[in-house]
């Protein structure tokens, strides 16, 4: 590359001073004198005269531009003499080099300054060739670079001598090859450090990995530590706080005596870092196969001892995957950090627990999984089962006081060739999942019933994830009546699933599965956006009527989400309904679960006017409690209670109770399952406000409703339902409920 330089009469003045003063070349000098590097003009030739020279001569060399401009070999003796030949065979082939010369010139006070020189063979006014170049002092980069270098060569020598030393390498062999290794990298000459006299040998190497003390007795055991030649020691420092020595000494007196200390050093330190870095290696591969919070083997080092265990020949092994009841409730009543500490010491009660060859692992959260072998039957592993849930009887005492856990277990036992360590891991949950379902705090065993169902469940979830997607998905309409006017109030909405090739699939069959899988949450806000569009088509060709009520039922799982309310307030706005037309309608199992959460969640989308009911009133806990705290605008008797009123006096006396309560409180009725005249006349005469069954109408689609609507009179369409819809009703037949039905939304009361 060829540097800029003044040219011209600039370039005739800055080189000879002719006492011309020209603006240009003012501000040349001035520019050039203030770059970081030395612009010069020089005859070629080794002693070649210097025209010019700029100020930072003196900043990188030492020596003013005067002193250069004075002394043609000047040049010529700073000029490092290993670079000399190099330099100088070039200067006189007078060719410009293809690419810049690097090479280290002395400076004034003895040092040594990397400079790369850039230069171009110019005439200069009187026809003369003049060097018109620019040195820049690169001292930092060339060290860097041999620092990088040395380490790298270094850490290359490290990595070997770890190696070898992991092999077992005699000691001496391993000293001798770090010594040359040493000699080379650090340019050290290896005599200087290393002798060799007479006797059995020349190198004694303690490393002693603890205290001073320790560091003797290992000294001695290696050679009498009182009888130890004079030599040099180098101490290994370790970065876990743990020393040793590196003792290099000759037997013959003095033979060591005078060797570089440093030089001994850096070999200790090459050999600490051999040791560190193996040190290293091992916590990264362990942090990287064992849970940080537990400290036992995660999901892919337990996958891979289970695997192991199954090739065994003749393999007696089982799987048992134990999940924490209601951990999340730890979290978020007690903290996450409460979370963590039962989460530690659930590890050393399942270990006492356990047998000594049993191997427990951490899968995940509150996921816990043990690997059992020379399991005879599912009894053996039963015996070990209930060892472990009563290990949970007794309180964990944490930072914020005693709390008691409780586990469900699942039991999963190898089936000869057949297993892999996935499908045991994946039967040992569903086993878990069935326990928690039977009452939690237990165990069950996975066979091949609850094989078949869990095929069942995977077939159902693939298929289900595709639903919405390839549109499979219906929401049907169920009336629900006033019993004061006979008019219809609102609608509920019933999930229903129209799958290609097996037909109309119960909610009861896919609903638990949508919940287990996550997928409730996207098909419940659509059954919500569905559901209130379609109630805006209706509103719109019922002008002048009263709005059509419409409730969407929320899981659990829906319930919790964090951005419930950003949901259920943009199916309004995209909708355009009244927040009152719609109602939200949960179960009493959520205000149990999270009481303060769900709180918080109810009293916030009440705020945009949305309405709540309590579906299934009276099969759960029925607080009085909730009811008085939280905007609750209405309760669904049970269809349980509702089909045996008149010929159960208990059921007769709750449902009666129910009403009352809910008429003190201002809270609005609907009778759900209404079959029979004689249970409309007998819910009636309890005082129920609203009604819903196969009496009045089944679940219809939209279409049908529409019709239902728009058929009768203006002035008569709150009128349906009188006592009896025209046609008589068809047989009774159970309708499973779905996670994501909405329920009857009437009027909203007033509330103080």
């Amino acid at each position: 590359m060829s540097v800029p330089s003044p040219d011209g009469d600039v370039v005739d003045a800055l080189a000879h001073g002719d006492g011309r003063t020209l603006p240009a070349e003012l501000e040349a000098r001035t520019l050039i004198d203030r770059l970081p590097a030395i612009v010069y003009v020089a005859d070629a030739g080794v002693e070649g005269r210097w025209h010019y020279i700029s100020s930072g001569a003196e900043v990188i060399t030492g020596f003013t531009p005067e002193q250069w401009m004075a002394d043609a070999g000047l040049w010529a003796r700073q000029v490092h003499p290993a670079d000399r030949e190099n330099v100088f065979g070039r200067e006189e082939e007078l060719a410009e080099p293809a690419t810049p010369d690097e090479y280290r010139i002395r400076h004034r006070d003895g040092s040594t300054v990397w400079v790369r020189d850039e230069a171009a063979l110019i005439a200069g006014a009187d026809g003369q060739l003049r060097w018109h170049g620019v040195m820049l002092d690169i001292t930092d980069r060339k060290l860097a670079e041999a620092e990088l270098e040395r380490r790298a060569a270094q850490q290359a020598a490290v990595a070997r001598l770890g190696e070898r030393a992991l092999e077992g390498a005699d000691v001496a062999r391993l000293m001798h090859d770090a010594l040359e290794d040493a000699a080379r990298i650090l340019a050290v000459d290896q005599g200087a450090v290393f002798k060799q006299g007479g006797g059995d040998g020349g190198l004694v190497l303690c490393a002693g990995l603890g205290l001073p003390r320790r560091a003797e007795r290992a000294a001695q055991a290696v050679y009498p530590f009182d009888e130890l030649p004079a030599g040099i020691t180098g101490q290994i420092e370790r970065r876990d706080g743990s020393w040793g020595l590196l003792w290099l000494a000759a037997p013959d007196e003095g033979g060591l005596a005078d060797a570089d200390a440093d030089f001994v050093q850096a070999l200790a330190n090459i050999l600490a870092d051999a040791i560190q870095q193996r040190e290293t290696e091992d916590r990264i591969r362990y942090q990287a196969l064992h849970d940080q919070l537990t400290d036992l083997p995660h999901r892919v080092l337990f996958l891979d001892r289970l695997g192991h265990a199954l090739t065994r020949p003749g393999a007696e092994v089982a799987v048992v995957l134990l999940d924490i009841d209601n951990f999340k409730l730890v979290n978020d009543s007690l903290g996450h950090s409460a979370g963590d500490e039962l989460l530690r010491k659930i590890a050393p009660r399942l270990t006492d627990a356990l047998r000594p060859g049993d191997t427990i692992g951490r899968l995940g959260g509150d996921e816990f999984v043990v690997l059992l072998e020379h399991v005879a039957d599912e009894r053996a592993a039963a015996r070990i089962a209930e060892r472990v849930v009563a290990a949970f009887e007794l309180p964990f005492e944490l930072s914020a006081g005693e709390h008691f856990a409780k586990a469900s277990l699942g039991i999963a036992i190898a089936r000869g060739d057949e297993s892999d360590p996935a499908a045991l891991i994946r039967d040992a949950d569903a086993a878990m999942y069935q326990a928690k379902a039977r009452g939690r705090a237990r165990f069950e065993v996975f066979d091949g019933a609850m094989r078949a169902r869990t095929v069942k469940r995977l077939s159902v979830e693939n298929d289900l994830r595709r639903a919405l997607e390839r549109d499979e998905l219906r929401v049907a309409y169920q009336p629900i009546v006033s019993l004061h006017d006979g008019s219809i109030a609102a609608v509920e909405a019933l999930l229903r699933w129209h799958h290609p090739e097996r037909g109309i699939i119960a909610p009861v069959d896919f609903i638990p599965v949508a919940e287990e899988s996550g997928l409730i949450e996207s098909i419940g806000r659509w059954v919500l956006n569905a559901a209130c569009a379609q109630t805006a088509q209706w509103h719109a060709a019922r002008p002048g009527s009263p709005p059509l009520g419409i409730a969407v039922n929320l899981s659990a799982r829906q319930f919790t989400q964090r951005d419930l309310e950003t949901t259920v307030a943009g199916a309004l706005a995209e909708s355009g309904i009244e927040p009152t037309s719609l109602c939200l309608e949960i179960t009493e199992s959520v205000l149990l679960d999270e009481p303060d959460t769900a709180s918080e969640t109810i009293k916030s989308i009440a705020r945009h006017g949305v309405r709540f009911m309590l579906d299934d009133f009276g099969t759960g806990y029925s607080s009085l409690a909730y009811l008085t705290r939280l905007p609750i605008d209405g309760l669904k008797v049970d269809r349980s209670f509702v089909d045996e009123l008149g010929s159960s006096a208990r059921s007769t006396a709750i449902t009666t109770a129910i009403v009352r309560m809910a008429q003190a409180l201002s809270i609005e009725v609907v009778a759900e399952g209404v079959e029979t005249a004689r249970q409309l006349e007998t819910v009636r005469a309890l005082g129920c406000e609203f009604a819903q069954g196969f009496h009045f109408h089944r679940p219809l689609g939209a279409r049908e409703i529409s019709h239902l609507l728009s058929a009768l009179p203006p002035r008569a369409r709150h009128k349906a339902g009188g006592s009896r819809p025209a046609q008589a009703p068809a047989p009774r037949v159970a309708q499973p409920r779905a996670s994501v039905a909405a329920s009857g939304a009437t009027r909203r009361r007033r509330r103080p």
